[in-house]
């Protein structure tokens, strides 16, 4: 397995993926996981997974993730979210990383120095969590983030596309 390294420590990074709708942004997800090494995917809510309910592969989402889907382990959270987290934090020690626009979010390039305190512990251990594209993510969920982190917008639009701020946040923060 590759780990997700800069000039500090390795990152173990997986990706939560709740509620997001479209299957073409859970493939390019996939797609942009495999390329950073990301360890594991769990998808939740109404996520669609590369296989469907009968166990066949989804060419929708095969068609965007070219072949990813099967380069980058993944799991269904068929628990409720906060039982998810529980064990997470218990299990991995992860930290666990909001991507979303709040009151409480800093810029996601700070992420890096406020990880830095983990420097000597080894590889370090983070779930991203990732939201519904339009709603974002819930106050429940944000409860359970160490972290929250934003992209700034400078446009007009308020918000990128949930597979775009995936790239940026994984190329910005480790």
């Amino acid at each position: 397995m590759k780990k997700i390294t800069s000039a500090g420590p390795h990152y173990e990074v997986s990706l939560l993926l709740h509620n997001i709708r479209s299957i073409h942004n859970v493939g390019s997800i996939f797609r942009t996981a495999d390329a950073f090494g990301v360890k594991r995917m769990y998808l939740s809510g109404y996520t669609p997974a590369p296989l469907d309910r009968f166990g066949r592969k989804r060419a929708d989402l095969a068609k965007v993730a070219l072949g990813a889907e099967d380069n980058v382990g993944w799991e269904i959270v068929a628990t409720e979210l906060s039982a998810f987290f529980k064990r997470i934090k218990k299990e991995q020690s992860a930290i666990i990383i909001a991507l979303e626009q709040n009151e409480n979010s800093i810029n996601y390039k700070e992420v890096g120095s406020k990880l830095s305190s983990n420097r000597d512990k080894g590889p370090v251990e983070i779930l991203l969590v990732l939201g519904e594209e339009v709603k974002g993510i819930t106050p429940e969920i944000l409860s359970f983030a160490d972290i929250i982190a934003e992209i700034p917008m400078n446009g007009i639009k308020e918000s990128l596309n949930v597979s775009v701020a995936t790239g940026i946040a994984l190329f910005g923060m480790f």
